[in-house]
């Protein structure tokens, strides 16, 4: 199975700030143990203009590029300038870009990073600058239009992916379902094709249900590629969180999805969503172990791909 993921140069970042960024390179330490098993890990390439421009407003770009965003806009995403930052959002989204090409030929493949389901076509938000899921799925129906007509996004990060919901608003080719805390960021929920809301401690049995209510409405709609936000901030011990997943609960759920995207016999592209756990050892052991499963489940996928 391939793996791609950003390059993972430094990132300057204040003192202090929330943000985990270490836990990108530590991910890719971590499950590098699963190579000789099948995992081919690479780096991506930066995507370019006009990939970014399948789906984000050209003036928005070059205003990231440049630096010249509203300090208002750049407090909205809440990472702090740099040319390092805009490289990272670049290679983020080329990584997701490759992966769903490597899931068309394999039938599942993974970005481990990614899940930027922030950022809108004219704004980011929410540490996301540019909207990985929405550009690789734009990519994906310009690239295979016979064979990619309708693409769903399966969002189970614990903040609700509105960025990708108002991108694919008007866009009856796009199914977005997104599982979040109800009370939780944004706080300005966007309308997703499926959103399902969800309190304050929810624990693995109320959350597993919802999941399995939520599936057949995506089904039914007919995606010939999925794209899996799987954030491990769904977890108790995400300082962001505010569910009460456990591990094993969160590993039922991977597990579910990608024998339910099996199932469907349809390609899919795994990113990894937000984590915010301290120690942050805790988020990386997490997706580590979505990796493993998906490593397991490509074994029984491989031969899947469309070309």
């Amino acid at each position: 199975m391939q793996a791609f993921f950003p390059d993972n140069e430094t990132i300057p970042l204040p003192k202090g700030h929330r943000f985990p960024m270490g836990k990108y390179a530590a991910l890719v330490d971590r499950v590098r143990a699963l190579e000789p098993e099948g995992l081919r890990i690479e780096a991506a390439q930066a995507a370019d203009d006009a990939t970014l421009a399948t789906v984000h407003d050209v003036g928005y770009v070059q205003a990231v590029q440049q630096g010249t965003l509203p300090a208002g806009a750049q407090r909205e995403i809440g990472l702090p300038w740099s040319p390092a930052l805009v490289q990272r959002a670049r290679r983020s989204v080329g990584a997701t870009v490759a992966a769903a090409q490597a899931a068309m030929r394999e039938g599942l493949a993974c970005n481990l990073a990614g899940g930027t389901h922030h950022a809108k076509a004219a704004a980011g938000g929410g540490f996301c600058i540019f909207n990985d899921v929405a550009v690789a799925a734009r990519v994906l129906q310009q690239t295979w239009p016979r064979q990619v007509k309708r693409v769903a996004v399966v969002d189970l990060d614990v903040h609700q992916g509105n960025g990708t919901a108002d991108i694919f608003a008007n866009d009856h080719s796009v199914f977005t379902l997104s599982l979040h805390g109800e009370k939780n960021f944004p706080f300005r929920k966007a309308r997703s094709s499926l959103d399902v809301p969800l309190p304050d401690d929810c624990d693995d049995a109320r959350y597993l249900e919802a999941l399995r209510q939520a599936l057949p409405a995506v089904a039914a709609f007919g995606p010939d590629a999925v794209f899996y936000v799987a954030g491990a901030d769904v977890l108790a011990s995400d300082r962001l969180g505010r569910l009460a997943l456990t591990p094993a609960g969160m590993a039922q759920r991977d597990a579910e999805v990608l024998q339910w995207t099996r199932a469907l016999g349809i390609p899919m592209t795994l990113t990894m969503g937000g984590g915010y756990a301290d120690p942050i050892d805790i988020t990386v052991q997490a997706q580590a172990q979505t990796i493993a499963l998906a490593l397991q489940a490509w074994r029984g996928h491989a031969g899947a791909g469309l070309t």
